[in-house]
């Protein structure tokens, strides 16, 4: 096995899954410039993760159901103003 290929300085760490709001302190040595205070008091890096296993459907055996319709709507209003103006009935019959 070749030497010196891996980092000596393991420190204690949390890591933060914050789609399920979980929390866990392990030994890493990524780096992080975020603390967080831990139950115990002290204050460690802290690496914040957006899906883990405690998140992952193929772990939890739970789909997450995502918000598309808010997505939808963004997008409309975000692109409104391209969009080709048709008249309505009501205008047309007020036009005549």
């Amino acid at each position: 096995m070749k030497k010196d290929i891996h980092p000596s300085e393991y420190r204690l760490v949390v890591f933060k899954d914050f789609s399920c709001d979980k929390s866990w302190l392990s030994r890493s040595c990524a780096n992080t410039k975020d603390t967080i205070v831990w139950e115990d008091g002290n204050e460690y890096p802290l690496v914040k993760l957006e899906i883990s296993n405690q998140s992952h459907p193929f772990f939890t055996g739970k789909m997450k159901f995502v918000d598309t319709a808010g997505r939808i709507d963004k997008f409309n209003k975000k692109f409104a103003k391209f969009a080709k103006k048709t008249a309505s009935p009501e205008t047309e019959a007020a036009a005549e």
